[in-house]
């Protein structure tokens, strides 16, 4: 008898030190980047940072709360739901119009579904008041590709006689920045800074920074916030398709919102591994409303794709739409 107990008792120690572990896992893989530094900012500069979430647990995901442990940072959670398969986004706003100096977080992430947890992400920076953007950020908004876009900010300075920028570096070679001097006092300068996103930018959205560098000894550095998103001649809603787990040879429908600058007729919509079925009319318009039908037949095991469709015709333009699945093969019993 307390043989029997002895090893339940050991039991039961095993699991729930395999369980910790196993959440521990979890936890890493839900969220790959836990800390983050902004580094140098200016007041008033539009400093922001998406922690990313993904949820690798395979059941629904649900964040009670996020609890900030200082008033220098805002979180802001793109869903407190979060699918099987899918993915989320917490924001950590850096407040630098109402704080200064060297400052930091800790972002409490409070899970209560599938597993109780809580998760802790760290921002840092350090907020010089001598500096201020106005505005705090370049966003640039919708950008047609193939087509070049500037944006602009201000740059005001209060302190030395002898500051200076003296040179600004992105990290991307589709965005040029350049700078100029707009005015200068005894112990103040404004300067314009512009930033120009080239006709070879990429697809998609991005969100980077651009350097300001300067003639300060002690703070030569500078980070400028620049975002926008780059658009094809073709928009597919919802961009993002997460299925979850299915199986091999299941049937799922799903409806597509296509967006064309110009009317466009469908050519091909293809997904590797997957059978694409719709109907296909072959009419030219500007919005097409279309019903597909995903098989999967060849693909197995985690699948993130990317579903291309083809308009038809001499001018023809592809666009892209990202599927991700858990793709099970049902195991046939051996005789």
């Amino acid at each position: 008898m307390l043989r029997s107990c002895f090893w339940l008792a050991c039991v039961g120690f095993l699991t729930a030190a395999s369980s910790v572990n196993a959440m521990g896992d979890w936890t890493d893989t839900a969220f790959p980047i836990k800390s983050h530094d902004f580094g140098t900012v200016a007041v008033a500069s539009k400093t922001e940072f998406a922690f990313p979430i993904y949820n690798t647990t395979g059941r629904d995901m649900h964040i009670q709360t996020v609890r900030a442990s200082c008033g220098c940072t805002t979180p802001i959670l793109s869903s407190n739901y979060i699918p099987a398969g899918g993915q989320a986004t917490l924001l950590a706003r850096f407040n630098t119009p109402t704080f200064r100096g060297k400052k930091g977080a800790t972002l409490t992430v409070v899970i209560d579904q599938p597993f109780y947890t809580e998760v802790l992400l760290k921002v840092d920076g350090y907020i010089r008041s001598d500096m201020v953007f106005h505005p705090g950020a370049i966003e640039m908004g919708k950008i047609n590709q193939g087509e070049a876009e500037t944006g602009a900010t201000k740059l005001y300075y209060a302190g030395r006689n002898d500051w200076q920028v003296v040179d600004m570096r992105a990290n991307h070679p589709w965005l040029v920045p350049s700078f100029q001097q707009v005015e200068r006092g005894p112990k103040n300068a404004t300067y314009e800074l512009t930033v120009q996103v080239r006709e070879d930018a990429p697809e998609g959205f991005f969100q980077d920074e651009v350097i300001i560098q300067t003639n300060d000894r002690s703070m030569p550095r500078v980070p400028l916030r620049i975002s926008g998103t780059v658009v094809t001649a073709l928009n597919i809603s919802p961009q993002s398709i997460a299925f979850g787990t299915v199986r091999q040879g299941q049937q799922i429908i799903q409806r597509l919102v296509i967006t064309g600058r110009e009317p466009f007729a469908i050519d091909s919509i293809e997904c590797e591994g997957w059978d694409m079925q719709f109907e296909n009319a072959g009419i030219a318009k500007k919005i097409h409303v279309v019903t597909v039908k995903m098989t999967p037949t060849a693909a197995k095991g985690t699948q993130r794709l990317p579903i291309v469709i083809k308009t038809a015709g001499d001018g023809a333009v592809t666009a892209k739409a990202i599927l991700t699945a858990d793709v099970q093969v049902e195991q046939v019993a051996a005789r």
